[in-house]
């Protein structure tokens, strides 16, 4: 079954450019070029993907996306955008992206964080962590049916370690999934989260420094 991506790009050549890419690998996709359109779509239609530009007419991308977050859109989402500073990377992640890439795209990259992102998306309830079970919804671990007991951001770490599916999770995007925009992200903080899971999970986290962090079960 064919995946469904919206796509909102503003410059109308590029929209078709990445919209024939997309096709010719059997993607459905739904272009539009202004964000209202994107809003209006994601009503009508389930999609498996939103692929956003960030600087757009009217209202930004990261703008559209924390108004779908926050009606409980949680469609994995990759921006396309031409800044590539701090700010603007944990902006997004804030806002809950799933991945972006920068101008000018390299397209068979973009294939390939398209697919990792689809890939990495937790679908069931409880996923099994080596011996330990995870339940994705109520972010609690336990081992022969006893819970395990974990801070809340140790809990939240963990799930995005998961969605990772064995790929190295950015820095900025762990940061931005433990705490919020009006919150100072902490180095040394999530250092101490790691060394919480790294009780459960010994063997199975690695740091790449300066990077991020992986999670494998082999």
């Amino acid at each position: 079954m064919a995946l469904k991506i919206l796509l909102l790009e503003d410059d109308k050549l590029f929209n078709e450019t990445l919209q024939d890419f997309l096709e010719e690998e059997n993607f459905i996709v739904d272009c539009v070029l202004d964000p209202y359109s994107a809003l209006d779509l994601s009503y009508d239609t389930n999609y498996n993907l939103y692929l956003f530009d960030v600087n757009l007419p009217y209202e930004s991308g990261f703008d559209l996306l924390q108004k779908l977050r926050a009606s409980g859109d949680d469609t994995p989402t990759i921006f396309i955008t031409s800044r590539d500073d701090k700010n603007s990377l944990k902006e997004g992640f804030t806002q809950g992206a799933d991945d972006y890439i920068t101008k000018p795209v390299d397209l068979d990259e973009l294939l390939l964080r398209i697919n990792a992102v689809l890939r990495r998306q937790v679908r069931t309830q409880v996923v099994q962590v080596g011996e330990y079970e995870f339940d994705t919804l109520r972010k609690t671990l336990s081992l022969k049916g006893v819970k395990v007991e974990l801070s809340v951001k140790s809990s939240e770490l963990l799930f995005v370690l998961l969605e990772g599916q064995g790929e190295v999770v950015p820095l900025e995007q762990l940061k931005a999934h433990l705490w919020s925009a009006s919150e100072e992200a902490s180095d040394g903080a999530l250092r101490v989260y790691i060394a919480q899971l790294k009780k459960y999970f010994p063997e199975q986290i690695e740091n790449l420094r300066g990077v991020g962090y992986r999670i494998q079960f082999r």
